[in-house]
């Protein structure tokens, strides 16, 4: 990997972009290129392929936005037609709020151009995406499945494409779309550039590499699964039962504004937003079986603020570009140690500062242990004294509690079924005897049943000879 000396006092100025591209940073409020801008935008710009490792929240999509942008700029045209506006980039990413929020970038770095964008993604219906796509755009944004859907459909082309961006490359083989990507490779021009930008480079990533980038350069701007030293990374050694309870103190006390909660499981994530819910913090999550309207509608609302706690699975949070994020919890540790580094990589974003909680039971030590060899360093542990309040009651063990229910309706079975009172006539307390004449009429009864009467020959009986 090669690693530049970057100046502090570089400008983007002085990178050689557009002055369209550079009103458009300034009214957005940027001026110095990140690391990862200030190295990847020049080789781009060059014309060249490029091999980028780049942590979350380095500011990569600028980094092959505006190179992209300023290379389409003599093509720009306000001509109606859709022929005058084929797709010329193609920027790939494995979620759709990744796809999302990229394109978003590429708009607004592009407001001052006549270049038009657009983003596909699955989970709506793909028809209400094909009407934009036939206006025609030079830049699209898309998610693996939806673009082959469309190519499927013959709703796009992809033989005018120019330069080819593979976002979080590394994610897109955890998400099994190795078979997608070689599809659409195979639909592209042979002579396009390249940008394949990616948080590991792991020998899956690098076979990948080797298959559609021709002599990259690599550029790295921080140690492979390092992990921000803005972000402030505590450990609080919890029972799995009372985590529930401890996340609910710890975000009272807080009063957090803004807070991601990381979950293994769809499932967990419902049930813990309901929970918080119920005890008074405006929650809500984001998981694969959730729609993406709703999942926008969740990220919009975190956004503005109207929810402070996000509760969400690794996949759909992938990508989540929420600025000065205070706060990531992760209330359950990942399998896998790369997972944590990603999902601490939402806070402590663009030099702001971060704090970062896990929730560590006893049976997830050792993924601690893995994932402190993986960033080489120790994670500060602590132990937190939890109040005993309502919540806490509720987070006891399934045993106590139970034990504690079975104990209360046995006590009121007790109440309801007081004990029996003798009469005051002794006859109604003594056992029950049948009386003379109803033994008569047992008896009487066994005798015709044991008496053998005629039975009809067509029934089978014996015919009786008198």
């Amino acid at each position: 990997m090669t690693e530049t000396v970057i100046s502090d006092n570089l400008a983007f100025t002085d990178l050689g972009l557009a002055p369209e591209l550079l009103r458009a940073l300034t009214e957005s409020g940027y001026t110095k290129p990140t690391p990862i801008q200030a190295q990847a935008i020049p080789v781009s710009l060059a014309g060249g392929d490029l091999m980028a490792g780049a942590q979350t929240g380095t500011g990569k999509t600028a980094a092959f936005a505006l190179p992209l942008l300023q290379k389409l700029l003599p093509l720009a045209n306000s001509s109606t037609s859709p022929a005058k506006h084929p797709v010329r980039a193609l920027i790939l990413t494995p979620t759709r709020e990744l796809a999302i929020q990229v394109e978003e970038s590429v708009k607004t770095y592009a407001k001052h151009t006549q270049l038009r964008s657009l983003v596909v993604f699955g989970g709506v219906d793909i028809k209400t995406q094909t009407p934009h796509l036939k206006t025609g755009v030079e830049v699209l944004v898309a998610t693996p499945g939806r673009l082959l859907d469309h190519i499927e459909q013959k709703t796009l082309q992809l033989n005018q494409v120019q330069i080819l961006v593979l976002d979080e490359a590394d994610r897109m083989l955890d998400m099994g779309f190795m078979p997608d990507l070689k599809r659409i490779l195979a639909l592209l021009p042979k002579q396009r550039q390249n940008l394949m930008f990616s948080a590991t480079f792991s020998n899956e990533i690098k076979k990948l590499a080797d298959e559609f980038l021709t002599k990259p350069q690599l550029i790295e701007v921080a140690r492979s699964n390092a992990t921000n030293d803005n972000v402030t990374q505590k450990v609080y050694e919890v029972a799995q039962s009372d985590k529930e309870a401890l996340l609910t103190q710890l975000l009272k006390e807080a009063d957090a504004s803004q807070v991601i909660i990381f979950t293994k499981t769809k499932i967990t994530a419902s049930r813990l937003s309901r929970s918080l819910a119920r005890e008074g913090i405006a929650a809500d999550a984001i998981h694969g079986d959730k729609s993406q309207q709703e999942r926008i509608k969740a990220l919009d609302a975190f956004k503005a603020g109207t929810i402070s706690a996000l509760v969400a699975t690794d996949v759909a949070a992938r990508g989540l570009d929420i600025s000065e994020l205070p706060m990531v919890i992760n209330y359950e540790i990942p399998s896998a140690p790369e997972d944590y580094v990603h999902r601490i990589g939402r806070t402590g974003r663009a030099g702001a500062l971060g704090i970062a909680i896990s929730f560590v039971s006893p049976e997830e030590n050792k993924y601690i242990v893995e994932i402190e060899k993986l960033i080489k360093r120790q994670i500060p542990k602590e132990t937190v004294t939890l109040e005993k309040t309502s919540t806490r009651t509720r987070a006891s063990s399934p045993k106590e509690s139970s034990y504690k229910t079975n104990s209360t309706q046995d006590a009121s079975a007790t109440k309801r079924a007081p004990a029996k009172k003798k009469s005051s006539d002794p006859w109604f307390d003594k056992p029950y005897e049948a009386s003379t004449s109803a033994k008569n009429t047992v008896a009487t009864t066994k005798q015709i049943i044991s008496s053998k009467a005629p039975v009809a020959a067509l029934l089978g009986g014996l015919r009786t000879n008198k």
